[in-house]
């Protein structure tokens, strides 16, 4: 039995039942909402708060982020990447991920930070009593001090099956997750409240969520600090926090990701279901295409403009190769978007960049060499200039269109821009850069991302 409850100033609005339905979908008969912060590792909120950087400095970061984050996708998206019941292994480093979710787990609520994973599945936290446990600066949760924690019967669909994701081991549902470097965490697969807030006068309480107590882990590379107690997944995989919600909010969530250029990394909000605010403006629509087995968000490239100039790639040059490499999808963990340089016959980054040099050359604008930053196409920024050149991703029934100064990076410190786009290596991947001010909207029920402009600095809690 699953239930929500939200708490508007202590004061109980609604309270309703939802049962399990196939696998882990839960029915209602009303759709409902839930909302949550994006809090970006470089804001004042973060746990991993830097301290006062400079612009540069802030980019920098970002930009490594962005290369880890790119580079596990790249290696965990492949065949080569082995997941099985017993064990799912891939590969991760603690600078893959750049936002961070602030949760309550159990009753009574602790609070813990996760670090949010668009490409994984698994929610899992810091589990006592511990067998090996990292070193927190904050408690760690204790499933026996929870009085609605449960462990998930290994009569479970996950557990059990064709599609089970974990294994029955001693009466209990196991998960063994290993990383790159040598970590792993391993524990239970288990039920526990949920407790989500935006901001101090309002939580909405999720019960019966599926996650990992995981009471093992070793080697973790984001530990050394203590404060990230473990991964919030946001994939579309059957044991994320959206699929698990998935009928309860009318298989819809949505994010608007604020500028990266503003003063203070301000965080987003992840709405669900009836949070999601009205359309609004010029809407489109492209369907997820996710190839056998993946439960990333893949979608039909079918080619790319820089301004008005459309390079005219062949149709099946985005495509899903034969050995799983290929394809594009959207990730906002990646910042700095990929463009593949592995496709077949023609390389797409190389034209994308060749395109870029055309027109900024075109201008006589001036090329500079090697910039901190580590962009590869960059050019002095005459005052008063203005003429960037839009980007457009065109997909299968929709076309995504970037206004040019979020197409580019700019050290204004040094009068300079940069194209913000990098080679990928077997993967197109639309990242947050491209992301800015766009109300984005994953749409299980139509099986669609829909999108549109917004002004994502005025986006509020529901």
């Amino acid at each position: 039995m699953v239930r929500m409850r939200t708490y508007p100033a202590a004061t109980v609005l609604f309270l309703f039942f939802l049962t399990f339905s196939q696998l882990l979908h839960f029915i209602s008969s009303k759709p409902t909402g839930l909302s949550f912060r994006l809090i970006p590792r470089d804001s004042p909120e973060s746990p991993l708060y830097p301290g006062n950087l400079t612009r540069l400095e802030r980019i920098e970061r970002m930009i490594k982020f962005s290369d880890v984050r790119a580079a596990y996708l790249e290696s965990s998206s492949t065949p080569s990447a082995t997941v099985d019941a017993e064990r799912i292994v891939f590969t991760l480093l603690r600078e893959g991920f750049y936002y961070i979710v602030q949760v309550g787990i159990g009753s009574p609520p602790l609070n813990v930070f996760l670090l949010m994973d668009t490409g994984g599945g698994l929610i899992w936290t810091q589990c006592q009593p511990c067998k090996n446990c990292y070193r927190q600066q904050f408690p760690i949760y204790n499933s026996v001090a929870s009085a609605t924690y449960r462990k998930l019967p290994c009569d479970h669909p996950l557990c059990q099956g064709d599609n089970n994701l974990y294994k029955c081991v001693d009466q209990q549902c196991i998960y063994s997750v290993g990383y790159g470097g040598g970590g792993t965490t391993k524990g239970v697969a288990s039920f526990e409240s949920f407790r989500f807030t935006t901001d101090s006068s309002s939580a909405t309480t999720v019960d019966n969520i599926i996650f990992g107590c995981s009471n093992d882990n070793q080697n973790i590379q984001f530990a050394s600090r203590g404060v990230i107690s473990g991964i919030l997944g946001l994939s579309s995989s059957p044991d994320s926090i959206v699929m698990q919600l998935s009928d309860v909010v009318d298989k819809r969530f949505s994010y608007c990701l604020v500028p990266f250029t503003d003063a203070l990394m301000a965080p987003s909000i992840v709405k669900f279901g009836i949070d999601i605010p009205p359309l609004s403006g010029t809407v489109q629509a492209t369907t997820f295409v996710p190839p056998p087995g993946s439960f990333y968000y893949h979608l039909s490239l079918i080619d790319i403009s820089v301004g008005t100039r459309r390079l005219g790639f062949a149709p099946d040059t985005f495509r899903v190769r034969p050995d799983g490499q290929g394809g594009c999808i959207i990730d906002s963990g990646v910042i700095i978007p990929k463009i593949d340089q592995t496709t077949v016959g023609r390389n797409a980054y190389r034209a994308v960049m060749g395109a870029f040099q055309n027109y900024y050359d075109a201008l006589k604008l001036e090329r500079i060499g090697r910039v901190p930053e580590g962009l590869q196409l960059c050019y002095k920024n005459p005052p008063g200039f203005n003429n960037f050149a839009s980007f457009t991703y065109h997909f299968d029934g929709a076309s995504y269109d970037i206004e040019g100064k979020f197409v580019n990076l700019f050290n204004v410190d040094q009068g300079y821009f940069c194209v913000a786009l990098q080679p990928g290596n077997g993967r197109t991947i639309l990242g947050a850069w491209h992301q800015q001010n766009k109300r984005l909207i994953y749409n299980s029920r139509i099986n669609a991302l829909q999108f549109y402009t917004d002004t994502c600095s005025n986006d509020t809690p529901p």
